[in-house]
């Protein structure tokens, strides 16, 4: 799907070095994203299990052949709500030099698109209690902050 001169698409293999290279430079993730070479067979194996997943999907923003941004959608089917669909929208990462222009706000609107299309009944996500900039962006396109998520590192 094209919006203006951004194109969001299926990310690719290709693209892998340009992804991690976003999450890498990202400071507030603490994710462990690294560069090194030594960690590319870990993120080649996860793109693999994405790729090979009919509920996962990894997108990238594309401008003039250059990824500036990703996210991933994860659509989950539960038995409450009557056994219906939700779409997470994880690692949304705009690249650092192209905030402020308008391609998270395409991304997210392309996810919940893409979220209607396949009849699910609501789009959520979670976002690091830190980032209060990204809070506030999630809010203004319409998202409200609904739960207290938990986490518990296992590594």
């Amino acid at each position: 799907m094209t919006f203006g001169d951004i194109i969001i698409r299926q990310a690719r293999e290709a693209d892998l070095q340009a992804l991690i290279a976003m999450f890498a430079a990202d400071p507030l993730g603490g994710h462990g994203d690294t560069t090194d070479p030594e960690a590319y067979p870990e993120y080649a194996r996860a793109f693999a299990a994405i790729a090979a997943s009919p509920d996962r999907m990894l997108y990238v923003a594309e401008r003039d052949g250059d990824v500036v941004g990703t996210f991933q959608t994860i659509v989950t089917t539960s038995l409450n709500a009557r056994g219906s669909s939700a779409m997470i929208i994880e690692a949304v990462q705009t690249r650092a030099d192209m905030r402020g222009q308008g391609i998270g706000a395409q991304m997210i609107e392309f996810a919940i698109a893409e979220a209607k299309s396949r009849g699910v009944r609501l789009v959520q996500l979670t976002s690091n209690a830190v980032r209060k900039d990204a809070h506030r962006f999630y809010e203004r396109l319409g998202f409200k902050p609904s739960h207290l998520g938990f986490k518990m590192a296992l590594k």
